[in-house]
């Protein structure tokens, strides 16, 4: 019971850190944010080690434009969110982001 209220609690933090910025991306940005905060939540939370994403977090992945939701994080997501793991997440499901891209403050790798 204990993580799934733990999830509970992380998933409110990250909804209310991407909530003002949400809009903004869901606008311009193809694909479903809110698809994305909860079936790749617990992959990308700062504590933890990398874990493989489940089949549902990959298929909200495989349709959403990535480079377009990573330039709209900011530094209140970024409070909350690994942006390595977010990145090593999309590579996982196959759709890796391109090395240089910026995503928030952080800078994909190459391979």
């Amino acid at each position: 019971m204990a993580i799934s209220i733990a999830r509970l609690v992380f998933l409110a933090i990250l909804v209310c850190a991407f909530a003002s910025n949400k809009n903004m991306a869901s606008a311009q940005c193809a694909g479903d944010m809110q698809g994305l905060m909860e079936q790749c939540a617990r992959y990308v939370q700062k504590s933890g080690p990398m874990i493989q994403p489940s089949a549902g977090c990959c298929d909200v992945v495989k349709k959403v434009d990535l480079p377009c939701v990573c330039s709209h994080i900011t530094t209140q997501v970024e409070g909350v969110i690994s942006m390595e793991k977010a990145a090593f997440i999309a590579q996982a499901c196959g759709k890796p982001l391109a090395h240089g891209t910026h995503c928030g403050s952080y800078v994909v790798q190459g391979n």
